[in-house]
């Protein structure tokens, strides 16, 4: 059993609403693994409000850029820190399945793909239940989804142990120097979480590993020594491969901040020799909290230009 769904909970509060639900489910196909999936993802989306550690969905085609940008291989093990419903592992196990469908044929790479891949860290064991069962769902068999307090946990046995990373951690907190892990205040002296949490990614990632990660503007903009520090850590030691600026209105009705995605590539030896910045001005949906449509479905998401 796994650990984390002891005590899980599913109430569905009066008879006549549990026949309405399974007369519901009924008439749905369920031999397809995209069915289950795209059910699950519908009801996650459903989701309306933030979660009580600060998590909110990432829109899935802002997980769908990165992961397509990032690009993952048959040989990656693919990290996330801060999992909530394992949206960027889901995307990432549906990009290989599309773009390197040997991972489901031959038997080294199957293995690999359903016992090594794809590793997930949360605290809140709601989160772990929702992200284990989108997993399953998608087709992954043995998902690492673990409980970890990525920040306060030491993380000598995960140090240096994945290619990939994926995150849109919490941000816009403050921890107390006591309550966060020394490794990571050996990289950077801060309470801040977005900046605590760049440092355990550069802690987490192999040499040659490369991350796609969301932070908010005061990664880019702060003036603190820790924000310049952690900036000249990623340009001079590091190599910063693009800084691309999203839309306030991207993560609403959670949240109205400004954010951007950073890739960068861990070197130890620096290399940011030229950065790609971006400025996206619009992602399909109006930026306000209904995030309505404003193109039709078949000209939504993430589209491959043939240049």
């Amino acid at each position: 059993m796994i650990p984390h769904m002891k005590d899980a909970r599913f109430t569905i509060p009066t008879p006549a609403l549990l026949v309405k639900v399974v007369d519901e489910l009924e008439k749905i196909n369920m031999d397809d693994r995209d069915t289950k999936g795209d059910l699950y993802e519908y009801m996650l989306g459903k989701i309306a409000s933030a979660g009580q550690n600060g998590q909110f969905r990432t829109p899935r085609h802002i997980i769908q850029l990165m992961v397509e940008l990032m690009a993952p291989g048959t040989g990656d093990v693919i990290c996330d820190p801060a999992s909530g419903t394992c949206g960027f592992l889901v995307a990432a196990n549906e990009y290989l399945r599309k773009h390197h469908p040997e991972v489901l044929t031959d038997a080294k790479l199957k293995e690999h793909f359903h016992q090594r891949m794809f590793h997930g860290f949360d605290f809140d064991n709601t989160m772990l239940r929702i992200g284990s069962m989108n997993m399953l769902l998608h087709g992954v068999e043995n998902p690492d989804v673990r409980y970890k307090d990525s920040l306060a946990q030491e993380h000598s046995e995960d140090e240096e142990a994945y290619t990939l990373i994926l995150a849109n951690p919490p941000f816009a907190g403050n921890l107390d120097y006591e309550n966060t892990t020394k490794d990571l205040q050996a990289i950077v002296k801060t309470k801040k979480t977005e900046l605590l949490f760049l440092a355990l990614f550069l802690r987490l990632l192999k040499t040659g590993g490369r991350a796609a990660v969301i932070v908010p503007d005061g990664v880019l903009f702060g003036s603190s020594k820790a924000h310049k520090e952690l900036r000249k850590i990623l340009v001079e030691d590091q190599k910063l491969d693009a800084v691309i600026s999203l839309p306030s209105g991207v993560f609403k009705p959670y949240a109205g901040v400004s954010t951007a995605i950073l890739m960068f590539t861990k070197t130890n030896s620096g290399g940011t020799d030229e950065v790609w910045f971006y400025d996206v001005q619009a992602d399909g949906l109006s930026l306000d909290d209904k995030r309505s449509n404003l193109l039709p479905d078949d000209k939504q998401g993430v589209c491959r230009l043939n240049l």
